[in-house]
């Protein structure tokens, strides 16, 4: 981090008074509602879509960022749409096999202080920005038909910890979420069971909210198999 961009934070984030702090979220209402409309009106018309997550850090090249592009290259020729958070790593992977496939590719790209830049393999007119992370999350949960879930940070646990939350809690319809990597995510899953389920913290039959799979064939099937027994109309 330079000079600038320490100065660029500070004033960023310099300390306001409570006034202006009042003051200030009262007008943000206009700026979320303008986000929650626009979301809607342009993801409304898109179709059945999956949305892919990971982390933003993985390189081109890399074997994960290779099973999201082919996962999601798969999925579009299914008749999926993909959507993704819009930026690099794995959003880039999985918008570029959506592109190369022929299908539908969304982003959802979120402004940050140190700016995440969308990646070129969006459809022009389905770049969305964000300011707020939390309506960007409104729109992953309301237009997605399924979860694909690659290794990742954070931000990759925050997003698949809320879809099972609201799964388990029945405030969102049931679809399939599906981890890629049995390697990356085991220690995660054992420590829910001898964790979570041990302590009683949840219940054996929220277990299976979740797939856990190793190759990008089974990830593709567990979508296929749970909207098989819907009339899912193609997306092309």
């Amino acid at each position: 981090m330079n000079k600038i961009d320490i100065a660029r934070m500070k004033k960023k984030f310099k300390p306001k008074s409570w006034s202006q702090i009042k003051a200030n979220d009262s007008w943000s209402v206009f700026k979320i509602m303008s986000e929650v409309v626009d979301g809607y009106e342009t993801l409304a018309k898109i179709g059945p879509c999956v949305a892919i997550f990971g982390s933003a850090r993985t390189k081109p090249g890399d074997t994960d960022y290779q099973s999201a592009e082919e996962v999601s290259y798969k999925l579009t020729k299914k008749g999926f749409g993909i959507i993704t958070g819009g930026g690099p790593g794995i959003m880039e992977a999985a918008n570029k096999g959506a592109h190369n496939g022929g299908g539908k590719s969304v982003g959802l790209n979120i402004n940050l202080p140190f700016e995440q830049d969308s990646n070129k393999y969006i459809d022009s007119d389905k770049l969305i920005q964000f300011d707020y992370f939390f309506t960007r999350k409104l729109m992953f949960m309301r237009y997605s038909q399924g979860y694909i879930i690659l290794p990742g940070g954070f931000g990759t646990l925050d997003e698949l910890f809320e879809a099972i939350t609201l799964i388990q809690t029945n405030k969102l319809v049931n679809f399939p979420i599906v981890l890629i990597k049995k390697d990356y995510w085991s220690g995660l899953i054992e420590w829910i069971k001898n964790s979570l389920l041990e302590g009683n913290c949840i219940s054996e039959r929220d277990l299976n909210i979740f797939h856990l799979v190793d190759t990008v064939d089974e990830a593709v099937g567990v979508i296929e198999e749970f909207y098989s027994k819907y009339s899912l109309q193609p997306n092309f």
